[in-house]
């Protein structure tokens, strides 16, 4: 099963997030072969972090939670909360498969929280037959029988050009975070 994991960080806790970037990457070292996705959302500047995603393959929802609160930095206070929710990886690849490479333009964390029926089940065809797409896939309960929204990492050239990957009145509310590629160097 795959899942999404958003640790979003806590205002404040930017001096605590770096003095655990090592326990952080340990932990997530735990996880590599797991790994679909992961990196920081980072605000308008760039340089700040405000959260940190990951998207991978775990046996089950109560491995999903474990992950997700046994990490280093939801323990010690650096995050405000967590979305945790299943997923289906629609590309069928990892980030580390994205044509586009990890540096060339600017990337994004595109959640559709969801609102009635399900919509963006697969990526518009714009953007499928693009090479911009690095992760795109349904969120989904526990169960993997409910759509509750639509999660996706892309390259583009603006958040309005990133937003538009979803259906924008087919959701409740659609955030657009700055994102980049994840891990140790």
């Amino acid at each position: 099963m795959e899942f999404l994991c958003y640790h979003r960080d806590r205002p404040g806790s930017l001096a605590l997030r770096h003095e655990l970037l090592e326990e952080h990457w340990s932990y997530m070292d735990r996880y590599a072969a797991e790994m679909i996705a992961r990196g920081p959302t980072m605000d308008d500047d760039g340089e700040t972090p405000t959260g940190s995603v990951h998207i991978l393959g775990l046996p089950g929802p109560d491995a999903a939670r474990a992950f997700a609160f046994d990490e280093p930095g939801y323990q010690t206070g650096v995050y405000r909360d967590v979305l945790l929710r299943r997923w289906r990886n629609v590309l069928g690849r990892t980030m580390w498969e994205f044509p586009g490479g990890p540096e060339d333009g600017d990337r994004y964390l595109v959640l559709g929280l969801g609102a009635g029926p399900a919509v963006d089940l697969e990526p518009p065809s714009a953007w499928a037959e693009s090479d911009e797409l690095i992760a795109y896939g349904p969120l989904l309960s526990d169960d993997g029988t409910v759509w509750v929204g639509t999660a996706a990492l892309l390259r583009a050239p603006d958040p309005e050009t990133a937003r538009a990957v979803l259906t924008a009145d087919g959701y409740a509310g659609i955030e657009v975070h700055h994102w980049q590629f994840g891990g140790r160097s």
